[in-house]
């Protein structure tokens, strides 16, 4: 009898409880059309107020929208919706999200503890714990998109949504001043090493209207999130003009497009709600005519995890999710960079690999090329086929070094 049995630590237990869940945030995620993280490099930039603003302005066009606030240390969106109380149960002994309206719904950990005053005082294992719990443990139902509040900065929350969540989106929030726009450019490397997707940057309190005389005061400067949107190729969603009423309406837990239906912020996030969905539309509609081709480094015909040192790669042509053309080719000799620049060179946009570190990443990034790591040792057939149909299972990043 081994020692586990022995002492009844349960660790088989545990792996059964794991892997349930690892089943359930699939099953889950597979309801979800677009998820979106919205994140900033800094506090104090408005975040969260974009979080749920976003998050209203789709609802109120119909889309079907879930709020998941995973800024487990500064839970604000309950309040924010005017939520009382605490989750309860489905019939299905999941959680309920807490209902702001017939297309909104929110699940946060403030709704969770009894007391709201209490310090979340958690390291990195338990926040990915919780956050994948937020995802597989809620009844989350059909959903057009899934908003993801984040903390600031690029700690343990947002990477464990990139790692739970391999095909979110990421919004990027910051103010005209400077001292935002530095920290938003750590953002977007993070983004670009970890290879998510951004559909855009946000300046909020881009201007102040005074409501005496009607002029405009550029309190934190001016233009600073487009330039810096325009400087990395990214798109500019626009601009949320500072507004008292945000302040008022967001402590009292009321919605400011709601009360204030014609203000310049609810139309602001109209308009950025338009340019989403469009965006999300487009990708939509060109999902099936693009044409993809992937590489999956190989070991017996298998993806194997040491990409860097594999002799052979497939590479695979697909058109309108159909897999058209397979070749086996023997990559150049293993130096830093060349690898990614091959692989551009034969047309390569997806690398699925086993592990990858974070400095080759950055290079196939650099060459255009979308990394998917922790994939198993399957065919490439199959990889492919599950990336596709957005059920590829991925688990930790095997990295090389």
């Amino acid at each position: 009898m081994d020692e586990c049995q022995k002492t009844g630590c349960g660790i088989s237990d545990q792996k059964n409880l794991q892997d349930a869940l690892e089943v359930s945030v699939k099953g889950s995620l597979n309801k979800i059309k677009n998820k979106i993280i919205v994140m900033s490099g800094k506090g104090g930039v408005g975040k969260t107020s974009v979080s749920v603003n976003l998050s209203i302005a789709l609802a109120n066009k119909g889309f079907k929208v879930g709020l998941m606030d995973v800024d487990l240390h500064g839970p604000d969106i309950p309040r924010m919706l005017g939520f009382k109380g605490m989750l309860d149960l489905s019939k299905n002994q999941k959680l309920n999200p807490m209902k702001y309206s017939e297309n909104l719904k929110a699940v946060s950990i403030e709704s969770l503890t009894s007391d709201k005053d209490e310090a979340i005082i958690w390291r990195g294992p338990i926040k990915h714990s919780t956050i994948r719990q937020f995802i597989g443990d809620v009844e989350w139902g059909e959903l057009d998109y899934l908003i993801i509040d984040s903390p600031p900065g690029t700690g343990d929350e947002p990477l464990t949504v990139v790692q739970t969540i391999p095909d979110a989106k990421a919004i990027i929030v910051t103010t005209p001043q400077e001292i935002s726009l530095a920290d938003v450019r750590k953002s977007i490397s993070f983004c670009k090493t970890v290879g998510m997707k951004i559909l855009g940057l946000i300046e909020n309190m881009s201007g102040f209207t005074c409501p005496h005389c009607g002029e405009k005061l550029e309190l934190f400067g001016h233009g600073g999130g487009e330039r810096t949107a325009k400087e990395k190729g990214l798109k500019f969603l626009g601009r949320i003009p500072f507004d008292l009423n945000v302040v008022s309406c967001g402590d009292s837990g009321t919605s400011i497009q709601d009360k204030y239906k014609n203000s310049q912020v609810t139309k602001a996030f109209l308009s950025i709600a338009d340019i989403i969905s469009e965006i999300k539309q487009d990708i939509i509609k060109n999902r099936g005519s693009d044409i993809m081709k992937f590489a999956i480094p190989l070991a017996d015909g298998k993806l194997t995890a040491h990409f860097g040192h594999c002799k052979e790669f497939a590479l695979i042509d697909v058109e309108e999710n159909i897999i058209k053309k397979k070749e086996i080719l023997e990559p150049p000799p293993h130096e830093p960079g060349v690898l990614p620049k091959w692989l551009h060179e034969q047309g390569v946009n997806v690398i699925i690999a086993g592990g990858m570190g974070n400095k080759a990443q950055v290079l196939f990034n650099e060459q255009n090329i979308k990394v998917v790591t922790g994939a198993q040792p399957l065919e490439p057939e199959e990889l492919i086929n599950s990336y596709l149909d957005n059920t590829l299972t991925t688990g930790n990043n095997l990295c090389d070094h």
